[in-house]
């Protein structure tokens, strides 16, 4: 592929277990959900965006539903530690096969 076409990558997303100690509980149509796991996108601006997802505190698969992540310096340390490691295993990519 010829370096002068611009390519459109149109979604990057990682996924990050959230430590233990950093986990919470949200509610959502009446279901506690322990949250353990973010979603992380690199929005075109440069910024990211994060949801967590987790599983009903009773057991069960539950739904996959989003909820906001609190605005807590550590969870911000999480998300951004997250992607700086994301970028280094992206740059160091071995190709296909």
């Amino acid at each position: 592929m010829s370096s002068d076409v611009a390519l459109d990558v149109s979604a990057l997303a990682i996924n990050v277990t959230i430590p233990e100690d950093l986990r919470w509980t949200d509610t959502r149509r009446g279901e506690e959900f322990l949250l353990t796991t973010l979603n992380v996108r690199l929005l075109p601006d440069g910024r990211l965006a994060a949801k967590a997802y987790g599983r009903p505190t009773r057991g069960g698969r539950g739904t996959y539903v989003a909820f906001p992540v609190p605005d807590r310096g550590e969870l911000a340390a999480l998300v951004a530690e997250a992607a700086g490691r994301a970028g280094q295993l992206w740059a160091a990519h071995r190709g296909l096969g």
